[in-house]
């Protein structure tokens, strides 16, 4: 397989607001994102994906690789390095240049975060909301309730009905939980507590169960609320369980962690100088990074060729061996980055990691200095 697919799931630890971009008319003047068919809300992968790549730089110690450069002297702004012994734009890609002069794709996808379990209050306390189409999106799971009506585990409540916010609903039958085949890293009181509903109907309790808060803006000069300036907005739940896929497709097989950039230096130190000796593994490895792109000559071609050839491939050896130094500081001087020493596609899945980490302590998405948006990495389960 050329790539490898990491399903997780998260869970809000606080609200989270990911807008649509404007105010609107409707229940609420800032709304968030919501899927087109289902009308449900989600978390977009490019915002899971700027927030991990934010995060990911912060720690390895580049905040310009996460876009947020500051002008240079020379007025050019400062963003992503895009240096081949860069983890960060490895991984996430990069464009360089005022005008898009420069661009390479990453070797990761976030997709978007989809709802799987929605808290909502009932008379008999929390319960946790689901549906047939979202378990079986997530995990193939074959469930199937009769529209109006709903399950739930037998220890839940006696009582027939169950009172969702505004609604009433009719027990079908006892839910199996075990059916549902969720990781043990979602708590038993969760899993005790799900209540298996249509698919019709998940989306009005969802969308009827938002939270909604009300704010207003503030005169920078006065400090004082502005006149008129009302304002509403809302967000997915705290205790909400969401779950996306990462893909990683390491293509290149590449990433410069710390092992990989000593044995890289390594291989750059034994390369010979003199045509046509082999050096077989440093120019491959400057081939790898892209740094040397002329074809290696036969040993036919003339003496002509092949001293510009050799003269290409040392200064590629000068270019990356200073990288590869200028790197390096940057392991030597971080905090733990615990995709420094592993080995294959393991070490893009630590550094998405690191990054989600941080995440459930800054938060993603808007709002945030209303306490709005921090999300944790609850289990990862088989895709």
């Amino acid at each position: 397989m050329s790539y490898e697919n990491h399903r997780s799931i998260l869970m809000t630890v606080d609200p989270v607001h990911v807008g649509t971009g404007g105010m609107r008319l409707g229940r609420v003047d800032l709304s968030i994102v919501r899927e087109p068919g289902t009308n449900l809300p989600k978390i977009p992968g490019t915002a899971l994906h700027g927030a991990v790549r934010s995060y990911a730089a912060h720690r390895y110690g580049k905040p310009g690789c996460a876009g947020l450069g500051q002008a240079r002297e020379e007025r050019e702004r400062e963003g992503h390095c895009g240096r081949p012994t860069c983890p960060i734009c490895y991984t996430f890609g990069y464009v360089r240049g005022e005008e898009t002069e420069q661009a390479h794709s990453g070797v990761v996808t976030l997709t978007d975060a989809r709802i799987l379990l929605f808290p909502v209050y009932s008379m008999v306390g929390p319960v946790w909301v689901t549906s047939p189409s979202a378990l079986e999106d997530f995990n193939g799971s074959q469930q199937a309730v009769q529209e109006g009506k709903a399950k739930w585990p037998q220890n839940l409540t006696s009582q027939q009905h169950l009172n969702l916010g505004w609604l009433m609903v009719e027990k079908e039958e006892n839910l199996n939980v075990p059916s549902l085949r969720f990781p043990q890293e979602i708590p038993q009181a969760v899993r005790g507590r799900i209540v298996l509903i249509s698919d019709k109907l998940f989306t009005h309790v969802v969308n009827s169960n938002l939270e909604v808060r009300t704010s207003v803006s503030i005169n920078p000069e006065t400090g004082a609320a502005e006149p008129g300036a009302l304002f509403t907005y809302e967000a997915i739940p705290r205790a909400t369980f969401l779950w996306l896929d990462v893909i990683v497709d390491d293509y290149r097989g590449m990433f410069p962690s710390k092992s990989s950039l000593e044995k890289w230096k390594t291989s750059l130190e034994d390369l010979p100088g003199n045509f046509p000796e082999s050096g077989a593994e440093g120019e491959r490895v400057l081939r790898g990074t892209g740094l040397l792109r002329r074809k290696r000559p036969e040993h036919s071609s003339s003496g002509e060729e092949k001293s510009e050839y050799w003269e290409s491939v040392r200064e590629a050896r000068e270019s990356l061996t200073r990288m590869i130094e200028h790197e390096l500081g940057f392991y030597r001087n971080g905090t733990r980055l615990p995709w420094a020493e592993k080995e294959g596609t393991e070490r893009i899945e630590e550094l998405i990691k690191a990054g989600l980490e941080w995440a459930e302590h800054l938060g993603i998405g808007g709002m945030g200095t209303r306490g709005f948006g921090r999300l944790r990495k609850v289990a990862e389960v088989g895709s």
